[in-house]
């Protein structure tokens, strides 16, 4: 069984009368990028915040690599990483005095500095001051220095966020790069499903502080996959021919929908198939649910600042 990195269980946090976090409730495991989604107030910094200790909860428990209780939490924390807050960056030094500066106490070395540099595309920066830097390249140097002390697990708040698109594939490649080549497992947040989904291998979708769902890559890739919408008032008689003609990968959403995951060329046939049958069909057609729209689905298409 993997090791569980984080176990958070029932954590809530209120501001007044504002329940910012209700009762989430998330495990994270070794290796895994688990994206945390929602919309602007959902919960997402919230939570990360008080994961990193940043902030205290009112209700819940909180596991870190197997630890608890207040002296338990702060030293499993050493073992982490986070870019939640504005950086601490020294605009007049370059990326390297930057490094050596987050270094000056953690004896780490002038190739692994390089290594830093390297990892996060800034070996070729040199003399460059970080005020001249751009917004992706300050982004990196940020994540660099969260790095001086060799995270096992690493929270990046909104990584890609003002970001172009350049920087965003090249923000992912990194993501990814660590969790790959440095073993490091990874929390991140964003408003764009679409986007998580180039690069988390796990989901948690954050509505209004509560936790409204999990899934896998695998999982968010079979709600959003190309499919055949079948509309019948008949849909016990309609599986019924659908196993007789072959189709075997279908699913009964519900009293009057099946979704067909297989021979989406053969719509017509399959069409034919089911009148031949006397099945009524009101409606079929092949389709794919956007990312966002599915996430809309899920969290009633509310919009909040």
């Amino acid at each position: 069984m993997s090791e569980t990195i984080l176990k958070a269980t029932n954590i809530s946090k209120t501001y007044g009368e504002h329940k910012a976090l209700d009762k989430v409730s998330i495990e994270i495991k070794r290796g895994m990028i688990y994206g945390l989604i929602g919309e602007n107030g959902a919960g997402k910094s919230t939570f990360m915040r008080t994961i990193m200790g940043l902030i205290n909860i009112n209700e819940g428990e909180i596991e870190l690599f197997g630890e608890t209780g207040a002296k338990g939490l702060q030293h499993a924390r050493r073992r982490m990483g986070q870019s939640i807050e504005t950086p601490a960056l020294y605009p007049e030094l370059t990326a390297r005095e930057n490094l050596r500066v987050q270094a000056a106490n953690g004896g780490v070395s002038e190739r692994e500095i390089d290594d830093l540099l390297r990892l996060m595309n800034l070996q070729s920066t040199n003399k460059k001051k970080a005020k001249n830097f751009s917004l992706g390249m300050r982004q990196r140097l940020a994540i660099a220095s969260t790095l001086i002390t060799n995270p096992e697990f690493l929270i990046l708040d909104e990584p890609t966020n003002g970001l172009d698109p350049s920087g965003i594939v090249e923000m992912r490649e990194i993501i990814q790069r660590l969790v790959r080549e440095r073993g490091i497992t990874v929390l991140l947040s964003s408003h764009l499903l679409d986007e998580l989904s180039q690069v988390a291998t796990h989901y948690g979708i954050l509505h209004d502080g509560k936790l409204i769902n999990e899934l896998s890559k695998e999982d968010l890739s079979r709600e959003t996959r190309q499919h055949i919408e079948l509309e019948t008032t008949e849909v016990e008689k309609a599986v019924t021919v659908l196993d007789e003609i072959g189709v075997s990968d279908y699913e009964v959403i519900n009293k009057t929908e099946i979704n067909i995951y297989e021979q989406l060329d053969n719509v017509a046939s399959i069409n034919r198939s089911l009148v031949l049958n006397d099945v009524t069909v009101s409606r079929i057609g092949t389709t794919r649910q956007k990312l966002e729209d599915y996430f809309l689905q899920l969290t009633g298409g509310n919009n909040h600042a």
